[in-house]
């Protein structure tokens, strides 16, 4: 039954993310909102509604441990495993905007998580490890400069992006059909979140493993499929910068946005464990950049998605191994 449940958790999640994002799209098409527009906005939170849907439920849920679990996972998932996958399959020409400040920007993101998760540590009255609703509200602040960010390179017109470069095909429906679109997707997204929630600690105790080591894994690579659909058929169709942007655009909305919301609902407390996970998720990005040096050009070429996937085999292991 817990199989049955996170398996139609995960379906739910997908569908219901990607009708909100044509339903939503469509309407905001018909009040003749730019596809670019769209795309930055509506498609890029699309396809990391999964995540934020599955974190918030796990926050409210007092299961805090599968919310964080989620979002660095997902993070280690789209960069090692997402991202080296669909190297493979196609090789991905990098824009220097992209080195020189999305990947660096990803890092920085990561390195403000874990230090002010680990801030608590310098108070005697509680020495506990948490992000608290203040600490959330400056998490929220550094996605609102990187908004800021995004928005300036639209200006400057070294960003393009629309709908149909991110791979996702919008139509245009009807106002009364977008609607249902956006509350059917809604729904499912809600009931995805709570069986994908529900079956991970089901799961964490039939098998006596920890509810930290189900939500890094199947969790992660569950909820980051949009973004690999995404991305493999972006890179297929020749728009590069759509698939490696979605993967550390997606990484940073993770970390700043989605953690920062949930932790402004609710503090949250984090595993010493959780450490670990966000250095991997700095070395991951600080991988990218390194294999990018090596072969002197701004390119990820097969070989790196050979490495790449690689070690997300031996952080599995890891992670099997520290239970």
């Amino acid at each position: 039954m817990i199989y049955v449940l996170m398996l139609f958790g995960f379906v739910a999640l997908i569908k219901g993310a990607d009708m909100l994002v044509e339903g939503a799209s469509s309407l905001a098409k018909g009040f003749g909102i730019s596809d670019l527009v769209v795309g930055l906005t509506i498609v890029s939170l699309g396809t990391s509604m999964p995540e934020l849907i599955v974190t918030m439920m796990a926050t409210v849920q007092g299961n805090a441990e599968v919310g964080v679990g989620n979002i660095l996972g997902s993070n280690i998932a789209n960069i090692l495993l997402i991202l080296g996958v669909t190297v493979l399959f196609v090789p991905i020409n990098v824009q220097k905007t992209t080195v020189f400040s999305e990947i660096p920007f990803s890092i920085i993101a990561a390195l403000l998580v874990g230090f002010i998760a680990n801030t608590h540590i310098f108070s005697p009255n509680n020495p506990a490890l948490q992000i608290d609703r203040f600490e959330g509200s400056l998490i929220i602040l550094f996605f609102v400069i990187f908004s800021i960010y995004i928005v300036s390179l639209m200006i400057e017109d070294k960003v393009k992006v629309d709908t149909e470069s991110s791979g996702i095909e919008i139509g245009h429906l009807p106002v009364w059909k977008s609607i249902i679109f956006i509350i059917a997707g809604c729904v499912l997204l809600f009931l995805g979140g709570k069986f994908v929630v529900d079956g991970a600690v089901g799961l964490a105790q039939f098998f006596k493993m920890s509810e930290s080591f189900i939500s890094l894994t199947i969790i992660a690579v569950g909820t980051s499929l949009p973004e690999f659909i995404t991305s493999v058929v972006a890179a297929k169709k020749g728009n590069a910068d759509v698939a490696i942007g979605n993967v550390i655009g997606s990484n940073i909305l993770n970390i700043l946005f989605i953690l920062g919301l949930s932790s402004v609902i609710l503090p949250i407390p984090i595993q010493n464990a959780s450490n670990q996970d966000i250095l991997v998720v700095v070395l991951s990005s600080v991988l990218l950049l390194i294999l990018m040096a090596i072969s002197r050009k701004s390119m990820l070429k097969r070989w790196h998605g050979v490495v790449l996937v690689s070690c997300y085999i031996l952080y599995t292991g890891f992670l099997i191994w520290r239970g």
